[in-house]
């Protein structure tokens, strides 16, 4: 049977918890994948907060483990943020490399390396990814397979969409799953959804309208086994 989504979400929700003693950096915990996930924050820039969209793909990911098996599977993270999401895809067993613009690596990396050191099969990669930019240099399509894209909240309120979707594109073939995340804000971001749909195919996975959030399974045109969904947006 199965929960109402008001449990799911509130289920969610407690997979956080906040440190007891203030200590000099900022940090939330985070119970995923049979491990604590301690995650250093920085106030100062999107990239380095958890946000909601990153919770709700965690969550997936541990509760389907055997439908979407990530041991041994190649799996990139794009605009990775503090790194939630890819420490918990490599406790899952992936071969993980997170990505994000060049000033929040640093954080990156100390999140993705403390929570996953001597806990993981593998040793994530964290990776310098500018949407759009430098991508068949860092990325050669030749030699780049990955078996997952992940994505947390990319859409938002900035002026690299159209990378965004190229970004995409580049590192996506024809056996890739997309597993993204959509907070709902805007129309202009939201319109987003469509341009997308023009080069992939899309399923809804599950849908949070307390949230604003939809978790989407995504492939390129014509690889989905299960019939996409028609979303008006």
């Amino acid at each position: 049977r199965r929960l109402p989504m008001y449990h799911i979400v509130a289920e969610i929700m407690r997979r956080r918890f906040f440190p007891t003693v203030i200590t000099h950096k900022a940090w939330e915990g985070f119970h995923f994948a049979g491990h604590e996930i301690r995650i250093t924050e920085a106030t100062d820039c999107y990239g380095a907060v958890v946000w909601p969209s990153a919770l709700v793909l965690c969550h997936f990911l541990e509760t389907n483990s055997k439908q979407y098996n990530l041991v041994d599977k190649n799996v990139i993270e794009i605009g990775a943020g503090t790194g939630l999401v890819s420490v918990v895809a490599s406790l899952l067993g992936a071969l993980v490399t997170a990505t994000d613009l060049p000033e929040l690596l640093g954080n990156l990396q100390h999140n993705v390396l403390q929570n996953t050191k001597l806990k993981s099969k593998h040793r994530p990669c964290v990776k310098e990814l500018s949407w759009g930019i430098d991508l068949e240099k860092n990325f050669p399509r030749a030699s780049c397979h990955f078996d997952y894209i992940m994505a947390a909240d990319v859409v938002y309120h900035h002026p690299f969409l159209d990378e965004l979707l190229l970004t995409f594109d580049h590192l996506c073939k024809n056996d890739t799953v997309i597993l993204w995340a959509m907070k709902f804000r805007l129309d202009k971001e939201n319109q987003f959804v469509g341009r997308f749909q023009t080069l992939f195919d899309l399923e809804v996975l599950s849908n949070f309208p307390s949230l604003n959030i939809t978790l989407y399974k995504a492939m390129r045109k014509g690889r989905m086994k299960v019939r996409p969904s028609k979303l008006s947006v």
